[in-house]
C-alpha cells in the first residue's frame, strides 16, 4: 500500500480539519495510532504545517466523506494521473563518503579473507575501490597491511546485505561451472592405452547361457579302449635248443 508524500504534515490537516479516527489517519499515513495521538496532543510533529490531501491529489473529497461517516472503514489514496518513469539506476564506479573511505581496506581484507572466491571486479562493485589496491592486499603488500584488521563491509556501510549475498552466489555458480569443466576435461589416472597387438588381437565369442553343452562319453575323452580282438597276438619266445642246437651239431661234425 502506498502512503501520502508528507505524511506527518498530511496528518496534521486530517486531524484538524477532519473527523476521522486516529486509526483511520495513521492507516492513511504509514504511522502508529499512538504517533498521530501525539501528533494531536501537541508533543510530536511541534511546528509542522499541514498539507491538504486534496489539493495536491492525493485524497477525494468523496472518499473523505465516507470514512467519516463509517469508522470502521478506510481511506484509499488516489491513483497518480502523471504517470513518471522509474528512474534506473546508474552504472559505473561506487562512490563513497570521504569519511568512509579510510575504512576501505578492512572491508576489502575481511572479502578477502572471509569470501576468497569473489574476484576482484565483484570487490570493487562492492567496496567502490581499484584493483591495485585489491590486489596489494591480496598479496600482504599494502602499505598499511599491519594496521589492517578485517572488518564486515555491511557492518561499515560500504554495502548492503543484499548486495553481498547476490555476489557471493554469483561467485559460486562461477566455480561450480569451472569445477565441472575442469571434470570434463581430465584424464583419470588409472586408464591405461592397449598395445597393438591387443587392440588388433579379435575377440572371443561371448559365451551363450542358453545353449547346452554337448553331451560327452569317457571314449570321447579317453579313446577307444582296445577289445581282445583288436589286440596283437602274443608272439613265441625261441628256446635255448631252438637257438644253440645247430651251433653245436656243427662243431661236432668238424671234429
Amino acid at each position: 500500500m502506498s502512503f501520502p508524500l508528507m505524511p506527518k504534515a498530511t496528518a496534521v490537516w486530517l486531524i484538524d480539519n477532519t473527523a476521522l479516527s486516529f486509526d483511520q489517519i495513521a492507516d492513511f499515513c504509514g504511522l502508529h495510532a499512538l504517533e498521530v495521538k501525539g501528533i494531536a496532543d501537541g508533543d510530536v510533529a511541534q511546528g509542522i504545517k499541514g498539507l491538504d490531501p486534496i489539493s495536491n491529489g492525493q485524497l477525494t473529497r468523496d472518499e473523505l466523506e465516507r470514512c467519516q461517516q463509517d469508522p470502521e472503514s478506510r481511506l484509499k489514496i488516489s491513483e497518480s494521473r502523471s504517470n513518471l518513469p522509474e528512474q534506473k539506476q546508474k552504472k559505473g564506479a561506487k562512490y563513497t563518503p570521504l569519511s568512509k573511505r579510510q575504512e576501505r581496506p578492512d572491508a576489502i581484507y575481511w572479502l578477502v579473507r572471509n569470501h576468497p572466491e569473489l574476484n576482484d571486479a565483484q570487490v570493487s562493485r562492492l567496496i567502490g575501490t581499484t584493483k591495485p589496491t585489491i590486489q596489494s592486499i591480496r598479496n600482504r603488500d599494502h602499505w598499511n597491511m599491519g594496521s589492517l584488521k578485517p572488518v564486515d563491509p555491511v557492518t561499515l556501510g560500504l554495502c548492503k546485505q543484499l548486495d553481498l549475498d547476490t555476489e557471493v552466489e554469483k561467485a559460486a555458480k562461477r566455480f561450480a561451472r569451472q569445477q565441472k569443466k575442469l571434470n570434463k576435461t581430465a584424464t583419470p589416472d588409472d586408464v591405461t592405452l592397449m598395445s597393438a597387438d591387443t587392440a588388433l588381437e579379435p575377440e572371443a565369442p561371448a559365451y551363450e547361457e542358453d545353449k547346452p553343452l554337448p553331451s560327452a562319453v569317457p571314449s570321447d575323452v579317453f579313446g577307444q579302449s582296445p577289445t581282445p580282438e583288436s589286440q596283437p597276438a602274443e608272439e613265441e619266445v625261441p628256446s635255448a635248443e631252438s637257438v644253440f642246437g645247430n651251433f653245436g651239431t656243427s662243431t661236432d661234425e668238424e671234429n
